[in-house]
């Protein structure tokens, strides 16, 4: 199996929260995307999640600590929705292209579709970008690592060639981070049957499948 960073298994480690945890992070959520996250007070996230303000300061020491905690969870929210796609395929018994489009499609969907994301990218692009540009390799990693524990299963079921995952997987990730951040395109991002098409087309030959 291809030598995995540790950033995946952190965030697939990171939950689920406990009951109050998870009431504090959706406070934090839904204030991030009502004022954006430099408007968005301590004081204002610990009205909205029922507490007090000690209470939230000994929860988290600072903004900054909320503010990793609610992007550590959309990042494992995230890859359990593109798990339970692929495991959808997986129990259907299908092919490894139609998994492979499906795990396409649904890396598409899940950046596009991020409520978060869409709100920074549109409101407060200085404090997101960096972090998915320049400083992105921690979101290139999970992306790469995730993609390559993907290929490396099927490869041991004997549906994909031994090949280095980590170079296709880096390459898929980093296209798929780049249709969500520049969604002026000519591939039908909109057209769900448009964009498995492309998958079949584009992305598949990538694969080398046997």
């Amino acid at each position: 199996m291809a030598k995995l960073a540790k950033l995946l298994p952190l965030v697939r480690g990171s939950g689920p929260e406990d009951r109050n945890q998870s009431k504090v992070l959706d406070a934090a959520l839904m204030a991030f995307l009502d004022f954006g996250i430099k408007r968005t007070s301590m004081v204002e996230v610990a009205r909205r999640g029922g507490l007090s303000l000690a209470t939230l300061y000994r929860r988290f020491a600072g903004k900054n600590d909320l503010i990793a905690a609610v992007g550590l969870r959309q990042a494992r929210q995230f890859i359990e929705q593109v798990d339970a796609a692929v495991q959808r395929e997986v129990d259907g018994d299908a092919s490894a292209e139609e998994q492979i489009v499906a795990l396409f499609v649904a890396f598409i969907d899940g950046l596009r579709g991020n409520q978060l994301l869409e709100r920074l990218l549109k409101t407060e692009p200085e404090i997101v970008l960096p972090y998915l540009t320049v400083q992105g390799a921690p979101v290139i990693e999970l992306g790469r690592d995730y993609l390559a524990e993907f290929i490396t299963r099927l490869q041991s079921e004997g549906k994909l060639p031994q090949y280095d995952p980590l170079p296709l997987a880096e390459m898929i990730a980093r296209t798929a981070l780049s249709l969500a951040l520049t969604p002026q395109t000519v591939i039908p991002l909109d057209d769900p049957e448009g964009l498995r098409r492309f998958a079949r087309e584009h992305v598949l030959p990538g694969f080398r499948i046997v």
